[in-house]
């Protein structure tokens, strides 16, 4: 059942969100009063109007990722120029395209489009975001499967620093990978490096509390929540703004879209809005390391096994065998096998002393049994 539930979620959120992305509220600088009021009502709910005081100010809007396209009008009076950021993904910059290009065509009006913030050459479909944000979840989720397993072996605070130390080793790797041996995320290496630390971070340390709190069911939890739904909604294979409104709030507080959105800021950007996404990725994995604590520290533990009292010495001062219940076999001194009944209280130890020839007798304390 849980297999079925994992690859049925999977599915559902990578192919249904990518089967009719319906553009909503896409934010567009306008400049022009009069040319605001036109695209507004002509476009409707599909896009969200931001009128511009000057060109400049559209420009300045599109650089920091307040709009993903400026819409003016050209150098004929006739004429309009969108200028699109294709880093904010094909998806999203298809979609405003499409709609301002039936906007200009229903207006009987030239439209030239051209991008301002394009994408890295080394990632022509926008994607290396995303795999980069999917490698590093990979890794904190699979380190949490492994660290349950040491929780015998391993004192917690152990635990914590090795899944701490294995996020930064992490970030580091993926980040040198990914931007100066690959060339295809352009943001400054250590910027990036601490970006995916967190996110590593993050998943570890959730997919562990998950797995302390629910036992086994733990580890399917995390997979539908960090690898389908969170990477699902990140906002990379599809924009943001194309996804349905849940799966819209679902990106802004799951760490895989936190992350993705991070590594645009900081690689096309300037950071504009990087402290939002990191303030999620801190609260993952800071909530869950809390959680896990106190979750472990509230666990009773076992009460010691009190001390078993020494049998008491014998009033003569001599070694005394130890006492041992009833009934028991020994052989005497004549070598014949007796077999001594209980005489005593069921449960009771007794120590019995022989007082003919034989001397002092010790009782056997294997399986002897008698002849008959």
């Amino acid at each position: 059942m849980i297999g079925l539930i994992i690859v049925s979620a999977f599915v559902s959120c990578y192919i249904g969100l990518m089967r009719d992305p319906q553009p909503h509220r896409i934010p567009v600088a306008v400049t022009g009063a009069r040319l605001a009021s036109q695209v507004q009502e002509a476009l409707g709910d599909s896009v969200d109007v931001h009128r511009a005081a000057s060109a400049s100010a559209a420009h300045d809007a599109l650089l920091h990722r307040d709009v993903v396209a400026v819409l003016r009008t050209g150098p004929h009076a006739e004429g309009l120029a969108l200028d699109t950021a294709g880093a904010n993904g094909l998806s999203t910059t298809a979609a405003v395209t499409r709609l301002v290009t039936g906007y200009a065509h229903g207006a009987g009006r030239h439209l030239t489009v051209s991008d301002t913030v394009p994408l890295d050459r080394y990632d022509a479909r926008g994607l290396a975001g995303f795999y980069l944000s999917f490698g590093v979840t990979l890794s904190g989720f699979a380190l949490a499967q492994s660290v349950v397993g040491l929780a015998n072996l391993l004192h917690l605070r152990h635990r914590f620093t090795l899944m701490a130390a294995f996020a930064a080793a992490s970030g580091l790797v993926a980040a040198a990978i990914a931007g100066p041996v690959l060339g295809a995320v352009p943001a400054p290496y250590l910027p990036l490096a601490f970006v995916l630390a967190l996110l590593a971070a993050a998943a570890a340390f959730t997919t562990k509390m998950l797995a302390t709190c629910f036992g086994p069911l733990g580890i399917p939890v995390a997979t539908l929540l960090l690898l389908t739904v969170g990477n699902s909604t990140s906002g990379a294979t599809i924009g943001t703004d194309l996804l349905p409104p849940g799966a819209r709030t679902l990106s802004e507080l799951m760490p895989p879209g936190a992350a993705v959105r991070a590594i645009g800021d900081i690689s096309y950007f300037r950071g504009s809005h990087v402290l939002a996404p990191l303030a999620t990725l801190v609260l993952w994995g800071a909530g869950s390391a809390i959680l896990l604590a106190l979750r472990t520290s509230g666990q009773a533990t076992p009460a010691p096994t009190p001390p078993q009292p020494a049998p008491a010495p014998h009033a003569s001062g001599d070694d005394r065998p130890a006492p041992v219940p009833y009934p028991y076999s020994y052989s005497n001194s004549y070598g014949e096998d007796r077999t001594v009944p209980d005489r005593g209280t069921a449960g009771t130890a007794v120590t019995v002393w022989s007082g003919g020839d034989a001397g002092r007798f010790t009782p056997d304390p294997g399986p002897a049994r008698h002849r008959a």
